[in-house]
């Protein structure tokens, strides 16, 4: 399955990643892989996660307080969001 990230996901993952290493060495490193790791499992089971809004499905991440907010077309997966789950909830409604 081809995965892609929205812009804005690619930059909130980047952001979040940056954030968690300057609090402690390696965080912002394992992020990446925690973030790969469910991308990785919304690949080999696409259908998994709970309908969020439409045809947006998520998938929540372990360790760190992050959902993954994905669509999937065919046999394309797309990152919509790599979102904060303590930020505000609707913020990246209308991406594509």
């Amino acid at each position: 399955m081809r995965v892609t990230f929205n812009e804005l996901a690619e930059r909130e993952l980047n952001d979040a990643a940056q954030y968690y290493e300057q609090e402690q060495p390696g965080l912002g490193t394992a992020l990446i892989a925690e973030v790969r790791r469910c991308t990785a499992a919304i690949a080999e089971h696409p259908e998994s996660g709970p309908i969020v809004l439409g045809a947006i499905r998520r998938r929540l991440c372990q360790r760190f307080p992050y959902g993954l907010l994905y669509t999937v077309s065919g046999s394309e997966l797309r990152i919509l969001a790599v979102m904060n789950l303590k930020r505000r909830p609707g913020y990246w409604v209308g991406r594509t």
